[in-house]
């Protein structure tokens, strides 16, 4: 580890950005995917219900509709395993909201089991990393059940409905895979493949790390894909020359860009030029896949996630505030007499990010989206109510703008998710307007302030100890990767790849702690100097190098 000195910093609240939360960005290169898959996914079972006459059971289906904006970064073989366990926890979740509603009515209880259940899934979607929409749909549907009426002998029946839906939810994510099979492994080597290029035409430390994290992204990508296909292994080829790249920088950035657009088509993967270290990275990757399909990879992956979630993870801090902030915001509402608590349970529940900065950011883009989209919850609910199939055909449209918009920006993608959530309850009869508003308001400012009191007041004293534990991480895959030198090819590579996971995660731990409040000073310059310590060792071994071609920079 790095003897650097480093900076003190004052444990104290930062400012908190105002206009920085708000600015869009660019759109995400696959939001069409969620987009269509959720739309196909909530159109057949509301349909169906909509011949029948039972639109009255469309939250139940809709909780199974949801499962489908999940794994779209995933390899297909992945996804399957994925879909699959977030439909059964949304049932799982959904069956535990509704015999509690059918057990008890009291509000103290339900606004109880709601905040514990939105901690607990916050905990779960974090520590396997399941990625957006995270733990906030599943709140969004417990929450929603626990204040519905319901019997018990009601449970089995409409449990039924969410598991159909579901079904329906996982043949839409999987079933491209009969089209392209590849599809996901192309865009995540056409996303490492341009991060290269930024680093190579603007090299620094945030190109840098953003290439890392790519080329580590598309490697994960690669090794959970299944079987190592002709186009697969060209892509590791395609992975192998972008990691050279990070040490050897090409003189024509273009041509990396170009080889990615070619990625992204449905032709044949480009071949990169033959590079020294491709033929090691291929030999390595067989080795490292072989191992994660062995028993024992299976277990040590079992035993990180368990580890994950155990009395000293990092997340126990976020997920107490889950529970505090919920909780808080759901009595503060019922206190003041509003009939839904839930929806504050899920405002403050969607806040929660990494840090408190982030946080901050979260609560701002929900409180203007939320505001925003009652306006226009407003101006559509009586073209909803000219008819049953009008009112489905509103929420598909607002389903399919939500995931359209919320990759630009959070808040616009709320504007969308409001109507769309206010829309359901119009399923089971119609509301007076002015009160299904006014409700959505003050759950929103309730749920926000609530929320954000409580990730300011419950501390994260672990997020500094996290940063700790990356950096003796660090510097142990370092020291590894420089003493594989010598050793085999294959665990050369392993220990390179072990390397550049360490930096992302050195990164990841950084970044939360800086955002983060009332912590001791972080130790920024050891930080800094451990990153391009670990970048030199990743350079030497990509060119084959050596441990002596670590100079000082």
């Amino acid at each position: 580890m790095s003897d650097t000195s480093t900076r003190a910093r004052r444990p104290f609240a930062r400012g908190l950005p105002l206009a920085a939360p708000l600015r869009l960005g660019r759109p995400s290169d696959t939001w069409f995917k969620p987009a269509l898959s959720v739309v196909v996914a909530s159109a057949v079972p509301h349909l169906a219900l909509l011949a029948t006459g039972r639109l009255d059971l469309v939250m139940y289906t809709m909780a199974g509709s949801l499962c489908a904006l999940y794994g779209h970064a995933l390899p297909y073989a992945r996804r399957a395993r994925t879909v699959a366990g977030v439909v059964l926890s949304m049932s799982a979740g959904l069956a535990t909201a509704l015999v509690t509603a059918s057990l008890t009515h009291s509000t103290a209880v339900l606004v109880a089991v709601g905040a514990l259940l939105a901690a607990a899934q916050k905990v779960l979607c974090d520590a396997t990393r399941i990625g957006p929409p995270g733990h906030v749909i599943l709140t969004f549907v417990s929450s929603a059940a626990l204040f519905a009426p319901q019997r018990l002998g009601q449970v089995p029946a409409h449990l039924a409905l969410t598991l159909a839906a579901g079904a329906v939810a996982w043949l839409v994510c999987v079933g491209p895979a009969l089209i392209r099979r590849e599809g996901p492994e192309r865009r995540a080597v056409a996303r490492a493949l341009e991060a290269a290029a930024d680093c190579a035409a603007d090299p620094g430390p945030r190109t840098r790390n953003g290439a890392a994290a790519a080329v580590q992204s598309a490697w994960q990508c690669l090794l959970v894909s299944g079987r190592p296909t002709p186009v697969r292994r060209s892509l590791e080829r395609l992975v192998a020359h972008a990691e050279e790249t990070l040490a050897v920088p090409p003189p024509d950035p273009d041509r990396l860009r170009a080889r990615a657009a070619l990625v992204r088509t449905r032709g044949p993967v480009p071949e990169p030029p033959p590079g020294p270290a491709t033929a090691d990275a291929l030999y390595g990757i067989d080795a490292e896949r072989a191992a994660l399909r062995a028993s024992g990879g299976r277990r040590a992956a079992r035993r990180t996630l368990v580890r994950s979630l155990g009395p000293g993870s990092h997340l126990l801090p976020v997920a107490a505030r889950t529970l505090i902030g919920c909780a808080l915001a759901g009595y503060l509402c019922a206190a003041l007499g509003v009939g839904r608590p839930y929806w504050a349970i899920v405002t403050a529940a969607s806040l929660y990010q990494a840090n408190v900065t982030l946080t901050w950011n979260r609560a701002l883009q929900r409180t203007l989206g939320n505001l925003l989209g009652v306006l226009v919850f407003a101006a559509v609910l009586p073209l909803s109510r000219t008819g049953p199939l009008a009112l489905v055909l509103c929420c598909l449209f607002f389903s399919f703008a939500a995931e359209a918009l919320i990759t630009r920006n959070y808040w616009l993608g709320s504007v969308a998710v409001t109507p769309m959530a206010l829309l359901v309850l119009e399923f089971g009869g119609s509301h007076p307007a002015g009160e299904l508003i006014g409700d959505r308001v003050l759950d929103t400012v309730l749920g926000a302030l609530a929320g954000f009191l409580a990730a300011t007041l419950v501390t994260n004293r672990r997020a500094a100890g996290r940063v700790e534990r990356a950096l003796e991480a660090t510097a142990r895959a370092r020291t590894e990767a420089e003493t594989a030198y010598a050793a085999p090819s294959a665990e050369l590579d392993r220990a390179r790849r072990a390397l550049t996971a360490s930096l992302v995660e050195l990164r990841e731990a950084g970044d939360t702690a800086a955002g983060e409040w009332w912590q001791r000073a972080l130790p920024e310059q050891e930080l800094l100097a451990a990153e391009q310590a670990g970048h030199r060792t990743l350079a030497a071994t990509a060119q084959r190098l050596g441990p002596a071609a670590r100079a000082p920079e």
